[in-house]
């Protein structure tokens, strides 16, 4: 019955895309292009509304077995509900986003308030962590501003690499797969569900926004897919141990990365922190020759090398899971400084790299 229902929520995912691109023309939901966008055409979006009643339908069918599952799996039975009103907040706030371009304020008033119902209705918090030598750390009062910033923090995360046509879709979509298959090994077939659930509708509207995109998914996409991996990543991993804590942030690597480097580099060139720009990853992508495709195809692949590190990462004693956090950033480090994501001249650990000459034996 599982199974059945991820076909009915792929397959209702494709057959609304196509009614939401013909309603976001009539309402006037529509991405025009400018000096900061890829696409040169008047593009429809709004497509995050056929995702989430894909979402939605899945919910229904499956709703007995979730009530069944709640309380084995969640603490408290509100959080169910907690999910379902924030994402109606979150989905009012992306069409009105999309349809009335609505200010960064009202945007993030409505990302609050969803994250608010979460903490408070859903008495979703991480409100310790054991820490991996021993010991606990206790969050307190700062538990739920600890929530919420990560709820808000992972939507704006997701919504900020919807730059080219399928990326935000398809980096969602290998999330929450990677979210699905760690909440199965960890015995947590709620999240596994409601993440299999969204993934299989966000593949569905996958099939219309790869490139060439014939819709985008729009804020009302992209908010309700970090909203969901953010609310999802939290039921599957907090509380545990410090480990536990750090994988959502590997599996959710790429946009993680992208917002932080985004950061910096307006720090760096001392830019409001709301400034737009194109200097995020897929625009250095882009810079470097490659192609629409192969831009998203290389974020792609990233994003499932962090979902396999993410794993290995799970599966690793304390001190192998050091070594693989100290290679992975690393990693990031040299790819940021290779294709100039915080600026062009920004290349400390390659400069360093290149004081070590290496050792001639014939000389000594």
């Amino acid at each position: 019955m599982f199974y059945l229902t991820l076909a009915i929520c792929f397959f209702s995912s494709i057959i609304l895309t196509p009614l939401v691109k013909k309603l976001a023309f009539k309402i006037g939901a529509t991405d025009k292009p400018n000096q900061r966008k890829v696409h040169q055409r008047i593009m429809p979006r709004l497509g995050g509304l056929a995702i989430y009643i894909s979402f939605l339908i899945g919910i229904a069918i499956i709703q007995p077995d979730a009530k069944s599952l709640l309380p084995i799996m969640i603490p408290n039975e509100n959080i169910h509900l907690a999910i379902i009103l924030g994402s109606i907040i979150i989905i009012l706030t992306g069409v009105l986003d999309d349809t009335k371009e609505i200010s960064p304020k009202v945007k993030l008033a409505g990302q609050i308030l969803a994250s608010f119902i979460v903490v408070f209705l859903g008495d979703l918090k991480v409100e310790f962590i054991n820490l991996p030598f021993g010991g606990q750390l206790d969050f307190g009062f700062l538990s739920i501003p600890i929530t919420m910033f990560w709820i808000i923090g992972i939507t704006n995360a997701i919504n900020l690499i919807d730059g080219l046509d399928g990326l935000a879709a398809g980096v969602s979509t290998i999330a929450l797969f990677a979210i699905s298959g760690m909440a199965y090994l960890m015995g947590n077939p709620y999240v596994m569900i409601l993440a299999l659930i969204t993934a299989v509708s966000s593949l569905g509207f996958l099939v219309f926004n790869f490139h060439p995109a014939k819709i985008f998914m729009g804020d009302t996409g992209a908010l309700f897919l970090g909203y969901l991996i953010s609310v999802l990543s939290l039921l599957g991993f907090k509380n545990v141990t410090f480990i536990s804590l750090v994988i959502p942030i590997i599996i959710l690597g790429v946009p993680i990365s992208d917002t932080f480097f985004a950061i910096i580099r307006r720090l760096v060139n001392k830019q409001p922190l709301s400034a737009p720009d194109k200097s995020h990853l897929h625009h250095c992508l882009l810079r470097l020759g490659f192609s629409h495709k192969q831009a998203v195809l290389i974020i792609y692949a990233m994003s499932l090398i962090f979902g396999l590190v993410a794993f290995i990462f799970s599966q690793s004693t304390v001190w192998g899971s050091l070594i693989v956090i100290l290679t992975l950033l690393v990693a990031i480090e040299i790819i940021v400084e290779k294709i100039g994501l915080v600026r062009e001249d920004y290349k400390p650990l390659l400069k360093f790299m290149k004081g070590f000459k290496p050792i001639n034996l014939k000389d000594r």
